[in-house]
């Protein structure tokens, strides 16, 4: 069963920096892709980026680039986004989600994840 637990979420002036953690099950993390997706109101899901457990390999979409950063805990089975320069606009629901059993070139597949966490919220405002 696949079990995914996202914290880190809240209230932000911009510019400031938040980091929102991803927790999964044993089974979970070892086995395949997680990442990190979003959902502003009013917009369609986005992906962010992913990364392969296994080896620790790291997929970014544009979004990313520059201002997020994926990485993983092995001990703490987490996975974790750091989000910097927060802007108005990066308010949303963020989703952790996994492809569990996928191979590393899955993880750039992000149409493929498909179990989710149930989100964590973030609000920046001023």
């Amino acid at each position: 069963q696949v079990q995914l637990m996202e914290s880190g979420g809240g209230s932000v002036q911009p510019g400031g920096s938040l980091r929102l953690s991803c927790t999964a099950s044993e089974n979970t993390f070892t086995s395949g892709c997680l990442g990190w997706f979003r959902q502003a109101p009013g917009k369609e899901r986005e992906p962010i980026a992913s990364i392969y457990t296994v080896d620790g390999s790291k997929f970014q979409t544009s979004l990313a680039k520059g201002r997020f950063t994926i990485s993983q805990d092995n001990d703490k089975k987490t996975v974790y986004l750091q989000v910097d320069s927060l802007k108005p606009e990066d308010t949303g629901t963020y989703y952790c989600a996994a492809q569990s059993g996928a191979q590393k070139w899955s993880c750039s597949l992000f149409e493929r994840f498909a179990d989710w966490g149930q989100g964590t919220q973030v609000t920046v405002s001023s």
